[in-house]
């Protein structure tokens, strides 16, 4: 059982990767239907591993700071996935969005989403003392990473007109000064 739960958020990543070969070959209802499942898959074994009966011998205190790391982590990670990006042009629409996102988190560096998986995953072991979440969660975070490095260079150089400067200018994973800085100038142009 647990490692059927394993395979299957591997599955979800592996489905999500697929999510971005139809986003370029254009397939109409694929789009939509690849996120959909493979995020469903993921976050069903999610779920199921949190739910599982051996649990780690964690402290009560343990859970309420996994909790509010989960509440941010959660928060962050829906905003830079389906708000900071156009929900609609990203995840539904046929093809791939018209615009590159440059604001916001995507000023600070190219996948913000992966810091917040991580946190995401940390604050799960917290609130939930799965001990299968402790396996899985440096599998998920790997896959994850994997993931967004294709995208990264095989990927999204091909759907985003301006990829290659974008690259150049904003790090990938690992904030810098000049990223900060574009970071903070996005918020005050957000304000004005």
């Amino acid at each position: 059982m647990y490692y059927d739960l394993l395979a299957m958020g591997c599955l979800g990543f592996l489905v999500i990767h697929l999510f971005d070969i139809v986003s370029l070959k254009r397939l109409p209802v694929a789009k939509p239907f690849t996120w959909i499942v493979g995020s469903g898959l993921l976050g069903y074994a999610l779920v199921m591993a949190c739910l599982q009966s051996d649990k780690l011998p964690l402290p009560i205190w343990s859970t309420w700071l996994g909790g509010a790391l989960l509440t941010i982590s959660l928060l962050l990670l829906i905003y830079s996935l389906f708000i900071n990006l156009p929900f609609h042009k990203t995840y539904i629409a046929t093809g791939v969005s018209d615009k590159l996102i440059r604001t916001g988190l995507y000023a600070l560096v190219r996948h913000p989403g992966v810091h917040w998986f991580i946190l995401l995953m940390l604050s799960l072991i917290l609130v939930s003392k799965s001990s299968l979440l402790l396996i899985a969660t440096p599998i998920f975070i790997l896959l994850d990473i994997v993931l967004v490095i294709i995208q990264d260079k095989f990927f999204f150089g091909r759907m985003f007109d301006g990829y290659d400067s974008y690259r150049q200018e904003t790090p990938m994973l690992v904030p810098n000064r000049q990223s900060l800085n574009a970071f903070i100038n996005s918020l005050k142009q957000a304000r004005a």
